[in-house]
């Protein structure tokens, strides 16, 4: 009589596979608008901000940047949407669909050095004075940092 052959490696494939496949279709999420909308959602992101007394991040990416997707993960994690919510206006800046080809000119009036890779996070107050403004690609490694640094950012620069 033939032992029977554990279901357990086909089993790890199989959920293996699938959380490839979620992390594919979630990565296909568009997170970051069309090229062309960055200068209103900016000057939107700067009156609402002034309406509600909170500081604008502008978030430099892409929906092919997985780094990118990332950073928009911990965005939305309870402890870190609290902080986002209370302080700040968020807006997402595209920088380009299959790369960093666009939006170069608010990424320089931000002080963004958009080589450094993204995403790039820049600070304004709500009359549009840049606060902060990374320039060493700070979060450009994104998934391999955690969301405390996400967290750890968003209370240093809470008003």
């Amino acid at each position: 009589m033939k032992a029977p052959r554990s279901k357990l490696p086909a089993l790890l494939i199989a959920l293996s596979i699938s959380a490839s496949l979620s992390f594919a279709a979630q990565g296909a999420a568009t997170i970051y608008p069309e090229v062309g909308r960055a200068q209103a959602d900016v000057a939107a992101a700067l009156t609402d901000a002034t309406k509600t007394k909170r500081r604008v991040i502008i978030d430099f990416g892409g929906n092919w940047c997985t780094d990118c997707i990332v950073l928009d993960r911990y965005f939305h994690i309870s402890e870190n949407a609290a902080l986002l919510d209370k302080h700040y206006v968020l807006v997402h800046v595209n920088v380009g669909d299959k790369g960093i080809t666009d939006n170069f000119a608010i990424a320089k009036s931000c002080g963004i050095p958009l080589e450094n890779g993204v995403p790039a996070l820049a600070l304004l107050d709500p009359n549009g004075r840049v606060v902060f403004a990374q320039k060493h690609g700070e979060f450009e490694a994104m998934r391999k940092m955690d969301p405390a640094s996400v967290n750890e950012f968003l209370r240093k620069w809470a008003k």
